[in-house]
C-alpha cells in the first residue's frame, strides 16, 4: 500500500469508527505519546537501558504503526498530500546526499 492509500484507509477509518479526528494538538500530543513509546522500546531492547519485564511483550512494529497512524490523521486533517511531500523529500535526500554518506569516514 503506498501513502496515499494508506491516507485514505485512516479517512475511511475516522469515518467509519471514529467520531472525528482529534483536533491538531491533540493529535501533536498522541504523536508525542507515541513515539515515546517507540523510544522506549529501542532504549532498553536495543539501547543500555535494562528491559523491564513488563517491557519484554511489547510490540515494536506495533508502536511503530501507531506512530504512522498519526502522523496519517495530521496529514489528513491539515490536507497534506503526504505521498507528494515524502516523494519530493525522497528527491531532495537523493540529489543531496548522493555521494555524501559514502564518503563519510564515520561510517566506514
Amino acid at each position: 500500500m503506498d501513502i496515499k492509500n494508506a491516507q485514505q484507509e485512516v479517512d475511511n477509518w475516522i469515518k467509519n469508527h471514529g467520531v472525528r479526528y482529534f483536533n491538531e494538538l491533540t493529535n501533536m500530543a498522541q504523536l508525542t505519546e507515541e513515539v515515546g513509546e517507540v523510544a522506549r522500546i529501542i532504549a532498553r531492547r536495543y539501547g543500555e537501558q535494562s528491559e523491564k519485564e513488563s517491557d519484554k511483550n511489547k510490540d515494536l512494529g506495533e508502536e511503530l504503526a501507531d506512530v504512522v497512524f498519526v502522523v496519517l490523521c495530521l496529514a489528513n486533517q491539515t490536507g497534506i498530500d503526504l505521498q507528494a511531500a515524502f516523494d519530493k523529500k525522497l528527491d531532495l535526500k537523493t540529489n543531496r546526499d548522493h555521494d555524501r554518506h559514502h564518503n563519510n569516514e564515520k561510517l566506514k
